[in-house]
């Protein structure tokens, strides 16, 4: 069938007038002086500030001293920029249910606001949380040549802001359509990110350690209903491990917690083996009855890659080196330690200590772990989701176990085993991302659509995440189900 150009630019312009004026439409109705509508108005302008002590004095004098859960991390400025209030859900004299969108973020927070009743109105409650974009806000849907476009200016943009520096990549159908590279990989040294630099991936190393897990399960070496204790008899703590199975370490419901905090930064390169964690946090009861709700749980997949090192006869990373990059292609992608100074490795640049970038390696763990931590390119991510969707790293069966949603996650969409399973405007996709300071990546992989979206970036998060959003958001209409 013959495209018309000018047909599809003037749907695009219809779909971005319409989001426009819906925009317009709900920002006139917030147009309310009610003494919450106010402080909340107040505040958004002394949040917005890139002065970080007006914004403590605002405070100061603007809330009440008994007050509670007042929102003030300054990081989630940096990632969302400007606030912009766009709808008020509910509203009383003394308290205001409203929802903000980022100028940075394609995202949605909904934040309360309760005053005193009497003047000056101190703010009491402040409370903040993103949750999943209402429908009643879409995005336009673009053209793939529309979507390009944008994706070019939207990068452009980012990258003058000094808010990107990395590595995008859009597939269809398997095939890159787009790659380009951004930024600088040494700042010190000013050595360009090119599309063969490797960058950390943080949690992304999740999804290579479930590929893995439900290897050995088809295998039928190890069962997902198993408990941690069949395979690791010697674990420090019996009772967790008496009561904790495999699906719960790959769905975050076996209350295993964290290992991030005190104890790991003081010690972070003394952590060599996932024997090193296990040793020291392993002793820690359950946070709560395994399979009863969704906890993160970086720990959790710790407990995995010892499990795999068990059953596969090998370490985990020539576990994944053999049996998820190697038939995969992925020639690009390890955990190896940072001292053995990897090729083509970007310098992670965060902001966590101040308002100028420096090197995120004070940071840095020995090596990376089966809960991330690892390094990869936007190539070898694509190789990756190809393997994964012609079933060469496993059948249709498990390929579809991997990753269809088991459980709700509280910040929208489901878990399901070592993927993220989510709609993002109408869009349906799996994938993972990864962040710490210094580091943030995305991979997409969006069935209905047939489109893969892979972005890398060696700065904090949401660097990589606002690119992937703007992406799957925008993908063509013709591909999105309803």
């Amino acid at each position: 069938m013959k495209r018309h150009p000018r047909l599809f630019t003037t749907i695009a312009s219809i779909w971005l007038l319409t989001y426009v004026l819906s925009l317009l439409s709900l920002a006139r109705q917030a147009q309310s002086t009610g003494p919450a509508v106010l402080q909340l108005k107040r505040w958004i302008a002394a949040y917005d500030n890139s002065n970080w002590d007006a914004y403590r004095e605002f405070l100061a004098t603007n809330v009440a001293p008994k007050a509670e859960n007042i929102f003030q991390d300054r990081s989630v400025r940096r990632q969302t920029g400007a606030f912009e209030l766009i709808k008020i859900e509910k509203e009383t004299p003394t308290q205001v249910v409203a929802l903000l969108n980022g100028h940075d973020s394609e995202k949605v927070g909904r934040i309360v606001v309760e005053v005193e009743a009497i003047e000056p109105h101190r703010i009491l409650k402040l409370q903040a949380r993103a949750i999943p974009r209402p429908l009643d806000l879409p995005l336009p849907h673009l053209e793939e040549s529309g979507l390009i476009a944008g994706l070019r200016q939207r990068l452009n943009e980012s990258v003058s802001a000094d808010t990107f520096s990395g590595a995008v990549l859009l597939a269809k159908n398997g095939q890159t359509i787009f790659a380009q590279a951004y930024g600088l990989a040494d700042r010190e040294h000013h050595i360009p990110n090119s599309l063969k630099t490797r960058f950390r991936i943080g949690s992304m190393n999740k999804m290579f350690t479930a590929v893995a897990t439900l290897q050995l399960v088809s295998a039928g070496k190890l069962k997902l209903d198993d408990l941690v204790i069949k395979y690791l008899p010697d674990y420090p703590n019996r009772e967790l491990a008496s009561k904790v199975t495999i699906s719960q370490l790959l769905s975050h419901t076996g209350g295993t917690g964290d290992f991030f905090g005190p104890q790991f930064s003081g010690r972070r390169l003394e952590f060599r083996t996932h024997e090193d964690y296990i040793r020291l946090f392993g002793s820690r009861p359950v946070a709560f009855e395994p399979g009863s709700r969704f906890e993160y749980s970086n720990y959790g997949f710790i407990i995995l890659g010892a499990v795999i090192e068990k059953v596969g006869g090998q370490s985990y990373y020539n576990y994944v080196r053999d049996h998820v990059y190697s038939p995969a292609r992925m020639i690009s992608t390890g955990s190896e330690p940072e001292e053995q100074g990897v090729p083509d490795l970007s310098v992670g640049y965060t902001k966590q200590e101040g308002d100028i970038w420096q090197p995120n390696r004070f940071l840095l763990p020995y090596r990376g772990t089966s809960a991330g931590g690892g390094y990869s390119t936007v190539g070898d991510l694509l190789q990756f989701a190809n393997a994964l969707r012609d079933n060469k790293l496993l059948d249709g069966y498990y390929t579809k176990m991997l990753t269809t949603g088991k459980i709700d996650m509280p910040f929208g969409g489901r878990y399901a085993y070592g993927f993220q399973d989510r709609t993002m405007n109408g869009s349906h996709c799996f994938g993972h991302g990864g962040g710490s300071p210094g580091m943030n990546g995305e991979l997409e992989v969006c069935q209905d659509s047939d489109y893969t979206i892979a972005v890398l970036a060696n700065m904090d998060p949401e660097a990589a995440g606002h690119i992937a959003e703007f992406i799957v958001n925008r993908l063509p209409t013709a591909n999105v189900k309803p």
